[in-house]
């Protein structure tokens, strides 16, 4: 029940602040410099991180959701053991898949 809460609230999340911090973006990138330091600045304060990572999380989270979603729609994964271990798996494969991206993304491997 969870992760089915969290695919609808991550939906709208991805929907609603993913497309108005796009649509900044590309105004930004369309309005010159100035524009884009504005965005860069705030995108990269400790606030905008924040965002920029849950945002990143709830891809991840809504995305892996969406597989199991689809994977029971076939008829597979209804049995209760298996139904909880997927769930769990889309949760911490969420979790991972974003520090994973993060780490390659603030370059911590070089």
């Amino acid at each position: 029940m969870t992760v089915s809460i969290l695919h609808r609230i991550t939906g709208g999340g991805l929907s609603v602040v993913g497309l108005a911090l796009l649509t900044w973006w590309l105004t930004a990138v369309a309005g010159g410099p100035a524009a884009y330091a504005t965005f860069t600045k705030v995108a990269t304060s400790p606030i905008g991180l924040i965002v920029v990572v849950g945002l990143t999380w709830a891809f991840f989270q809504h995305l892996l959701s969406g597989i199991r979603h689809l994977t029971m729609d076939t008829g597979a994964a209804f049995d209760l053991g298996i139904n909880r271990l997927f769930a769990v798996m889309t949760i911490a494969g969420s979790l991972f898949l974003t520090a994973l991206t993060w780490y390659v993304l603030m370059g911590v491997g070089k």
